[in-house]
């Protein structure tokens, strides 16, 4: 997976798989009761949804679009984005 098409129409397990392996951790918020994990993967950032209460991941959304991480602004260091390894 290569492309955010790829990734969005990859299967669910595939999805969970690249998160842990391919993408950097950013941060974390909360909405209705459920952990938001963002996570940044090359050209697009991947949430990840989950469920305290039912110890499971919900929801994967992939997106590039800036403005979707205006819920991440107050606590996302963007230094992190700039790092090279």
């Amino acid at each position: 997976m290569h492309t955010i098409e790829d990734f969005r129409n990859a299967p669910f397990e595939s999805k969970c798989d690249w998160v842990v392996t391919q993408a950097d951790y950013l941060s974390m918020r909360w909405i209705s009761g459920c952990k938001v994990m963002l996570y940044a993967s090359g050209s697009f950032f991947i949430e990840v949804y989950f469920s305290p209460r039912y110890h499971r991941v919900l929801m994967i959304n992939a997106f590039r679009e800036v403005n979707q991480l205006m819920p991440y602004v107050e606590k996302l260091s963007l230094q992190e984005l700039l790092k090279t390894d």
